[in-house]
């Protein structure tokens, strides 16, 4: 792939990620508590009728200089035994809120680091959630892992557990970059620890790594990406560094390295895409990769792509999100809510009854129409408007109206071979997909006048 250079300097400005429509920075502070009760009685007349239990662990034993999660950097064993505690507390809290005849299809560990935790906590909340709900036939259970803390005995007993897909966050195979993002080395060597992995047929294998980091070169990033390949895990995710310093404190730390300027960022992820398409991966969403044979693959061919807060899926294994631990944030179908981020906060309202909730939203029934154009456009690269339209009883013309589409905008992409769009159908192409982000926000009608900070779409 070659991203024209024109375009990317004209559409690198700051965007909406759109893991979530209105996105967490148009999230409100809580005022009314029984809403927040009501809102979580309510989904289970909503659909999808799935459960999808997402647990977040925000411990690690260092700060890696990128990160832009919610981390707690300890090795106070009484606090994280408190936690796990706290975290069975909170399943008894939502347990009565839920009705008994919904299924868990997900559950989604993250972080932070979820393995930073012995292997017998990981089996108390397990324990827990298999003990208080049923599952779907062949439910996803994923954990992030961190293979600086990842032994063939604990990768055993996540496997004992029902986990089937683990996700390392790799990030880098060069040294030099890993040293100056202050990233761990792992344990064990890499290829021996995911061939221990793949002795296991069930588990499906993810590798992330990152773009845009000090120290990275084309010659030397072609060589991790190679490297990635030939562990031909099943998923293989590229992510774009996004330098957030005024969020995320200790980004200010990897200035001094000097960072990849954008025209540099470019041409990592063109190489990466290169290597991973010549090796017949498919491009999945904006950044995500998959084997053709995987559930994602089949998906995108028949558009059938969902993707939350914890990334792409599919509708079989879709429900809604809800989150347990802190910054944790539950997508209901009509509310996103999310915990507090601190530990102290979140251990005192789960002791006292009250689920940890500061930050809300309630979205209304014009937001839904428009986030499932969003959600089709960066999920699926395809919106057929005629389709939406019948979902919701409206005509066409009125869900152009709600999402106060320019077509003018439209018409300009289309020149510049970013989209195709013909008989109320839009589909992006193959050069498009890079900058999937400004043509979801073009639907968006918050971006007309958005006084709201979002990292750089590229």
């Amino acid at each position: 792939m070659k991203i024209h250079p024109e375009l990317y300097q004209k559409y690198n400005k700051p965007t909406p990620r759109y893991t979530s429509y209105p996105p967490a920075n148009y999230f409100k502070e809580v005022d009314d508590y029984t809403q927040i009760v009501e809102a979580i009685k309510a989904s289970n007349n909503e659909n999808p009728q799935n459960i999808s239990i997402y647990i977040h662990i925000p411990f690690c034993c260092q700060l890696c200089s990128y990160c832009g999660c919610n981390t707690l950097i300890t090795s106070n064993e009484k606090l994280i035994s408190t936690y796990v505690d706290t975290i069975l507390k909170e399943i008894d809290l939502l347990k009565p809120l839920l009705d008994p005849n919904r299924k868990i299809s997900q559950i989604h560990w993250g972080g932070g680091t979820p393995n930073f935790l012995p292997i017998t906590d990981i089996q108390k909340i397990m324990g827990k959630l298999y003990a208080n709900f049923d599952t779907i036939k062949q439910p996803e259970i994923a954990m992030e892992c961190h293979p600086a803390h990842l032994t063939k005995e604990y990768v055993d007993g996540l496997v004992e557990l029902g986990f089937n897909r683990l996700s390392f966050g790799i990030q880098d195979f060069n040294e030099q970059v890993l040293e100056a993002v202050n990233r761990q080395k792992p344990l064990l060597p890499i290829d021996e620890i995911i061939a221990h992995i793949k002795s296991y047929p069930q588990i499906s294998l993810n590798l992330d790594f990152i773009y845009g980091l000090p120290f990275q070169n084309l010659k030397d990033y072609a060589k991790t990406i190679e490297q990635a390949t030939e562990l031909s895990p099943d998923r293989l995710a590229v992510f774009s560094y996004a330098h957030v310093p005024w969020i995320k404190k200790q980004q200010k730390s990897l200035e001094k390295f000097g960072l990849p300027t954008a025209e540099e960022k470019i041409a990592l992820f063109e190489q990466a895409y290169d290597i991973l398409t010549a090796k017949d991966y498919v491009p999945i969403g904006l950044d995500h990769f998959a084997k053709p044979e995987d559930e994602l693959s089949k998906a995108l061919k028949t558009k059938q792509l969902h993707r939350n807060f914890q990334g792409y899926c599919t509708l079989d294994t879709t429900g809604q999100v809800y989150a347990l631990g802190v910054s944790g944030i539950s997508q209901l179908h009509s509310a996103y809510l999310q915990n507090t981020k601190s530990i102290t906060k979140y251990i005192k309202s789960i002791n006292k009854g009250v689920f940890p909730i500061e930050r809300y939203y309630f979205v209304n029934q014009n937001e839904k129409i428009i986030r499932d154009v969003i959600e089709q456009i960066m999920c699926n690269m395809y919106v057929d408007f005629k389709q939406v339209a019948g979902k919701y009883d409206l005509r066409v013309e009125e869900i152009y109206n709600l999402t106060k589409v320019d077509f003018r905008n439209i018409s300009e992409f289309q020149a510049e071979g970013l989209l195709n769009f013909a008989d109320d159908v839009l589909e992006l192409t193959r050069q498009g997909q890079f900058f999937m982000r400004n043509i979801a926000a073009s639907f968006d009608p918050n971006m007309k006048n958005n006084q709201k900070n979002f990292s750089k779409a590229l």
